[in-house]
């Protein structure tokens, strides 16, 4: 199934925390916190100023992002969890460096 946001909305993925911390201590799945961090897997076109113009969204497809602990709604979109929410509940964009993608 395709699915296609409308609007200024974004369709996320949540990108899973490490499963140990620092110092070693693995943590368990009932004490883990959901991730904050999401890459975006598809986005709308963005929203209408008061104007009736399209104003584009700063974010696309494939970009890494922070959000809210409470961001958004979760749905299942073939089988996969998913999160639906709007431009303005993402506070921003993780830019990786050169360096950082050679090390993936």
């Amino acid at each position: 199934m395709k699915f296609r946001p409308l609007h200024d909305r974004v369709v996320v993925r949540r990108i899973t925390a490490e499963e140990k911390t620092a110092g070693g201590i693995i943590i368990p799945d009932t004490a883990k916190e959901k991730p904050m961090e999401g890459e975006i897997i598809a986005a709308g076109p963005g929203a209408r100023n008061e104007q009736g113009q399209l104003v584009a969204l700063d974010v696309k497809a494939g970009d890494r992002i922070l959000f809210g602990k409470w961001s958004g709604t979760e749905v299942k979109i073939d089988g996969e969890e998913l999160l639906i929410m709007k431009e303005s509940d993402i506070m921003g964009i993780i830019e990786t460096t050169a360096s950082q993608k050679k090390a993936a």
